[in-house]
């Protein structure tokens, strides 16, 4: 049976688009690998009415709720492959039959890649964060790292200073533009020249930050800016256009969130910096109201 929607994701965003298709008693498959980018944080926060509950519970939750709807349906898997054009899409995935539909949602989220440094990926999700929106509140204060790995971090540093006295480690990055380098000055960021060689979690639960000079400073979390990059082939084998950003390319799409490709739409962290539960699901209802209002109005929506 073809499917009204194929949603490739079943995060925050896939999920909340599932939810407005549902509601509209359309036929959704939600196809998803059970690897959300969150997976690695043990709590969400700034979410509300959801501040401290685990990311896991929340998508348990969403998902229970939506397998109430006779017409959801879910594939566990990674799809690899799609191909078609709009009212016939078709996606391919390991060890399951190939699914039709008219429409495709593509909420695959980003992939967070890591600097090589020895000890970081033990500690990412814990003490090794991304977003002090996020997670900046339960540091309490005190001694804050920012580890330099894009242009944009003395940007990062400057935000940092309203959770905790924050120290850039430059890592080798080129020193701040005059402007940037008076607001860290002003914000009391300090600097630390040199390269980051390793990383350590002490045995109070701090970070120890060891650096090629033979110099380590120890804090109490360390913000990164990871390279983030579109989940999967699919975006580019569809064609759909990208658009660069200061956190990286993500799908180009309009308002309603269709891309450039008719028929395909795009959620979440691939189509909207920057990364945020709460956004992802706002971005998530507005595609599914473009995909079902494309549905009935096609004219309107190619």
């Amino acid at each position: 049976m073809q499917q009204d929607a194929i949603i490739i994701g079943g995060s925050f965003a896939g999920l909340s688009a599932a939810y407005i298709l549902a509601r509209a008693r359309r036929h959704v498959t939600i196809i998803d690998s059970g690897t959300p980018r969150n997976r690695f944080a043990a709590h969400s926060h700034g979410a509300l009415a959801l501040d401290g509950k685990p990311g896991h519970e929340i998508l348990d939750q969403a998902r229970a709720q939506l397998a109430a709807y006779p017409t959801v349906s879910f594939v566990e898997g990674e799809a690899d492959s799609a191909e078609g054009a709009i009212d016939d899409f078709h996606v391919h995935l390991p060890g399951h039959a190939p699914i039709s539909a008219r429409r495709l949602l593509l909420a695959g989220g980003m992939e967070d890649r890591l600097p090589e440094i020895p000890g970081l990926k033990d500690l990412w999700g814990k003490t090794v964060l991304h977003c002090p929106y996020c997670h900046g509140y339960e540091i309490g204060g005190g001694a804050i790292g920012v580890l330099a790995t894009h242009a944009m971090a003395g940007h990062q540093a400057i935000l940092a200073a309203d959770w905790g006295d924050v120290t850039l480690f430059t890592n080798g990055m080129p020193e701040p533009e005059p402007e940037t380098l008076a607001l860290l000055e002003s914000r009391r960021v300090a600097l630390q020249p040199g390269i980051v060689t390793a990383l350590e979690e002490t045995g109070s639960g701090l970070v120890l930050v060891r650096m090629a000079n033979d110099r380590s400073l120890e804090v109490k979390a360390l913000f990164i800016g990871p390279e983030m990059h579109i989940r999967g082939g699919i975006v580019e084998a569809l064609g759909c256009e990208l658009e660069e950003t200061p956190a990286g390319r993500i799908i180009k799409t309009d308002q309603m969130k269709m891309t450039s490709v008719a028929g395909v739409y795009a959620a979440g962290d691939a189509a909207r910096p920057p990364g945020n539960i709460t956004l992802a699901s706002a971005d998530g209802v507005t595609a599914g109201l473009g995909l079902h209002q494309s549905l009935i109005f096609p004219k309107d929506h190619s």
